[in-house]
């Protein structure tokens, strides 16, 4: 008898956020062009799905609570995480900020080009922070 074949094991980030407001983020994030991990997502979080091995969970504040061992950071004041989210290209990088600002998120810098890197942020209605990248080389 063969040995079963066993299929690459590819390492995933579901990153865990809390959120005022769970359909509000739904609504954000979708309208970036992400998806929903229905299977993952109920009435007090939603799932986004931004690629194969990343995701983030939005939780209500109070499910947020429960699983964190420190309660969530006041994110008009504070970032609890500034995330990087890699973009194929500037064009990307560009749509996602101007999907973001039409959909209730702002920005905090103006575009950066440094060559190599391309890069600008924004902050979502809830507070948290992304900064997009698009690296076309090594330095």
């Amino acid at each position: 008898m063969s040995e079963p074949t066993t299929l690459p094991f590819f390492r995933k980030i579901i990153t865990g956020l809390a959120t005022k407001d769970v359909p509000a983020a739904r609504a954000f994030y979708t309208a970036l062009g992400f998806t929903v991990n229905e299977q993952m997502s109920g009435e007090s979080s939603v799932c986004i799905v931004m690629s194969d091995t990343i995701s983030a969970m939005f939780m209500a504040e109070s499910d947020f609570n429960k699983f964190s061992p420190k309660p969530a950071c006041d994110t008009s004041r504070n970032l609890e995480v500034l995330l990087s989210l890699t973009c194929g290209s500037r064009a990307e990088v560009d749509d996602l900020i101007q999907k973001a600002l039409k959909s209730g998120g702002s920005t905090f810098e103006d575009a950066e080009d440094h060559g190599f890197m391309y890069a600008h942020s924004f902050i979502d209605p809830d507070g948290h922070g992304w900064n997009l990248i698009h690296v076309t080389e090594t330095p």
